[in-house]
């Protein structure tokens, strides 16, 4: 009951009717879940006083008692970062979960979009080109959005397809398919092919994301739009999202986070179990299908704040714990029932694997790389970049001094704040965990064991890379900032003398941080173009339901472009071999299912990849004549296809020498037709009976 208003609600400040001349937002105006900052209403602008009750009223009652007393060294409003719980809604009224869009929130999202088209403009103005760093996952993923087209059109089954790595196939589930994403984005796909929706998708992952930091972060975290839009910018454009926007763009499609952080912190709310656990399930469902690595390090994140805020509130509070795990049990009982069975066939299902190799489980963050700028920051320098990441796409920690120290003071600031310093512990911890098993500094093996030489064979935790870890930092360090600024904004408004200090202090400190940082676009190189072969059709008088495409070298991650050929087809061209997470069928431990990035050797594809590789060209025996046999039949090859390429004269001399028959040139490529070679058992590659 509250002692001001006499409703029976949660709240950060009961709103009382004040003088007509200030500017206190009305009930109907506010947002339920809103962060409140007192004294200060949604648009920004300062009510002349302070909403909150007396502070010896407040402790007894108040959500956010325990947090909103920060050490300013001023008399300024009260803040806190844990957004309240939703307040009863009165008869007739509506609660509005966000506030009408102004133009300044247009602006924002317009910056957003801006930004994105900037960092993948190279790859819209150059459609015939490919990512420079990350070809492979580029063409992975173009794979992935045939796939979703043809789930829709084909009802085909989502979770395993043989359409590449025939006859073994590839279990969708356990190689991030995407299909969040690749089902709706179905009519991009058949309209104007995998390619424009990749990068399609790769944008709009950026913008969305973008859009939805600075909603939620404005909304419900902060009041001042301009302070969201800070912590938003980086939550975004963050060193480690424009590293991976450069192949992966289902790690940069982080549109869900925010809102999941949201709903999470909602669940407290009295009376409201059973909607808000639906609302957070949806949302956890929807993720699952974009990334699991990003949901399980949200979770993480999430489950150790909502620990410590438990622990800090467990008296004042005491029904907000009942009504969080109420909530929680929903959202949990629901998203296992969904997420069972694809679960079942990512873990236990055909193709299925048992961790990552153990040179990514080594995968570590340089101790150097985070005061470091990355290679695609103004600041960066590749040479530097290159000596403290694994690859382009994996810079994860490179945030620079500037920001480090910002980061640092931010906390120190605000040290007094609860949830702040859970937040700093969260980053610290993640940092702990990114450095991987071994601790390196500056590119020297220091010698000294990291916490993740604990952890890295622990069932689970066995598929997700270390290094990644050090990226779950940058939502923490954008949700600092923005209350930072918040912070900081509330002072010069509260305090007219200081009030130019303090502008000048907070604007050379954030972009003293986040200059150094801004991203440069992506970089692109020619693509081989897709052979008049497979895109005039002239495969099909080979290959049917019963046979497939062999390409030479065989596609993995050195040489992709035929899992883009049968995207290009709608994925009704089959091939054999892939580039994707397979497990591993080692004969001398048959219980080793770690996974492997390409499938297991055989003797073809092993010989054409170390030709391609430029080693020397053995002698063909009959014993190999007869090995690569078995192999097309294995494969059920129609045709076996050589695109030009290097070292492509060396490959079709042993392909030649191994069949005993001449290539066809047909479409832009060599063909060797092998159906009948395949289709009868009596065939045979030995000696004087080559037939």
């Amino acid at each position: 009951m509250c002692p001001q208003c006499g409703k029976t609600h949660l709240h950060i400040g009961c709103i009382t009717p004040r003088p007509p001349v200030t500017t206190t937002l009305p009930t109907s105006d506010r947002l339920p879940d809103a962060m409140t900052i007192t004294g200060i209403d949604s648009s920004g602008q300062s009510t002349g006083g302070n909403a909150m009750r007396p502070r010896d009223v407040a402790e007894a009652a108040d959500v956010d008692a325990e947090l909103r007393s920060l050490d300013t060294g001023v008399t300024s409003p009260p803040i806190s970062v844990i957004p309240a719980a939703e307040p009863e809604v009165e008869p007739g009224s509506r609660a509005r979960v966000w506030r009408a869009l102004t133009w300044r929130d247009v602006l924002a999202i317009l910056s957003f979009v801006a930004v994105s088209l900037y960092i993948t403009a190279p790859l819209w103005l150059n459609l015939d080109h490919e990512l420079r760093d990350d070809p492979q996952d580029q063409a992975f993923f173009e794979w992935m959005m045939a796939h979703g087209a043809r789930v829709l059109t084909d009802g085909a089954y989502p979770f395993f397809s043989d359409r590449m790595n025939y006859p073994d196939g590839v279990n969708m589930m356990a190689n991030t398919s995407v299909l969040a994403v690749s089902l709706p984005m179905t009519p991009i796909t058949l309209l104007f092919g995998p390619h424009v929706a990749f990068n399609l998708f790769l944008t709009l992952a950026l913008a969305i994301t973008g859009t939805s930091w600075y909603l939620v972060l404005s909304r419900v975290f902060v009041t001042s739009r301009l302070a969201g839009w800070v912590g938003a910018l980086f939550c975004t454009f963050a060193p480690s999202m424009v590293s991976h926007a450069g192949g992966h763009p289902n790690i940069v499609s982080q549109f869900l986070v925010p809102l999941i952080i949201w709903r999470c912190l909602a669940l407290r709310a009295p009376g409201k179990a059973v909607r808000n656990g639906v609302i957070l399930a949806a949302l956890l469902i929807w993720q699952a299908f974009i990334n699991l690595e990003i949901l399980f390090m949200t979770a993480v994140g999430l489950g150790i704040f909502c620990a410590v805020m438990a622990i800090s509130r467990r008296r004042p509070q005491r029904g907000e714990i009942r009504h969080f795990v109420r909530g929680l049990a929903v959202a949990a009982v629901l998203t296992l029932a969904v997420l069972a069975y694809p679960l079942t066939v990512q873990f236990f299902g055909p193709q299925s694997y048992h961790g990552l190799p153990q040179f990514v489980r080594n995968f570590g963050a340089d101790l150097g790389s985070f005061v470091a700028y990355s290679t695609r920051s103004v600041a960066g320098n590749s040479v530097t970049a290159e000596r403290l990441a694994q690859n382009p796409a994996e810079e994860n920690a490179f945030f620079g001094w500037g920001l480090v120290i910002l980061f640092l003071g931010l906390l120190v600031w605000m040290r007094r704040n609860v949830a702040v310093v859970a937040m700093g512990s969260i980053a610290l911890l993640f940092a702990a965990m990114s450095l991987g098993p071994r601790i390196f500094l500056n590119g020297i093996n220091t010698g000294v064991p990291g916490i993740w030489a604990v952890l890295h064979s622990v069932p689970v935790l066995n598929s997700a890379v270390p290094t990644r870890w050090a990226m779950a930092i940058a939502p923490v360090v954008g949700i600092v900032l923005a209350i930072g600024c918040q912070r900081a904004i509330d002072m010069a408004r509260t305090q007219p003398s200081a009030r130019g200090p303090v502008r000048v202090a907070m604007i050379t400190a954030v972009a003293m941080a986040l200059v150094p940082l801004v991203p440069t676009p992506v970089r692109s190189a020619p693509m081989a173009p897709v052979p008049e072969f497979v895109s005039l059709g002239h495969w099909k008088q080979y290959v049917d339901e019963n046979h497939t495409v062999v390409a030479l070298p065989l596609p993995n991650s050195d040489y992709p472009d035929p899992m883009r050929w049968t995207a290009y087809t709608g994925q009704d061209m089959r091939i054999a071999g892939a580039y994707a997470l397979l497990p591993n069928q080692n004969p001398l431990d048959p219980t080793d299912r770690t996974a492997l990035f390409s499938p297991p050797w055989r003797p073809t594809s092993g010989l054409m990849a170390s030709i391609k590789q430029g080693n020397p060209t053995p002698e063909i025996t009959d014993t190999r004549r007869e090995m690569t046999l078995a192999d097309l039949r294995y494969w059920k090859a129609g045709v076996i296809v050589l695109q030009p390429q290097t070292r492509g004269v060396e490959m079709m001399r042993a392909m030649t020498d191994l069949l005993g028959f001449e290539p066809t040139w047909q479409g832009g490529v060599w063909t060797w037709n092998v159906r009948a070679l395949v289709d009868n058992p009596h065939s045979v590659l030995t000696g004087t009976e080559i037939s």
